[in-house]
């Protein structure tokens, strides 16, 4: 019966103590910093193919082609587990990376401007959409991180839940911060507008 008793006590401390919100709040970072990582990856998977249009049309553009792989290698080889969260040195350097990627990217979508034969390619406008929508859905996952991060160290920082985050070891997490978010969150320009129609039409 004491047993139960301080079982029954426990879950009640536990409870008012802000350990529940801390194992909710933990759980959702792991799932939105999953949906981060996937999004990522599907960009990550769409270069090659940009790359390989984009050499069919300006295949002495090597110094572009080159930053653009070498980005993607970095990024690549960033073990981007869900482990980053937990480490601030390797979250800022994956971060970083992603960076580096979306300026690569830019500047290779620039090199299109002076191509109209590509721009008007429909396998490059077809790479240019799902590029596009895939820096939207980055944005949202982003979003959807940095505010379940918010929820988490608010709890891990506050009174009486920062007791029991001592206690069982939790620490905030790194989120997003001004810098960086300046360097990833203006996705690459891809839209180029509608080729003009041919003449005769």
């Amino acid at each position: 019966m004491l047993k139960w008793l301080m079982v029954g006590f426990m879950a009640l401390t536990l409870s008012g103590c802000g350990y529940n919100t801390l194992q909710s709040t933990d759980e959702e970072i792991t799932a939105t910093w999953a949906e981060v990582l996937n999004q990522y990856q599907r960009r990550a998977d769409l270069v090659p193919n940009l790359v390989n249009v984009v050499k069919g049309y300006a295949a002495h553009e090597q110094e572009v082609f080159v930053s653009v792989t070498e980005a993607r290698a970095r990024v690549g080889a960033i073990q981007a587990t869900p482990e980053l969260i937990n480490d601030e040195a390797a979250f800022q350097k994956f971060i970083a990376a992603q960076g580096e990627l979306t300026g690569a990217i830019s500047r290779l979508l620039l090199v299109a401007e002076n191509y109209p034969q590509l721009k008007a390619d429909g396998l490059f406008r077809d790479l240019q959409a799902q590029l596009e929508g895939t820096e939207n859905r980055i944005t949202v996952a982003r979003n959807r991180y940095i505010a379940a991060v918010k929820a988490y160290n608010v709890t891990v920082r506050s009174f009486p839940s920062n007791l029991t985050a001592m206690v069982f070891g939790y620490d905030t997490k790194p989120t997003f911060t001004v810098e960086n978010e300046g360097a990833i969150s203006r996705p690459p320009t891809v839209d180029f507008g509608t080729p003009a129609p041919a003449a005769g039409y």
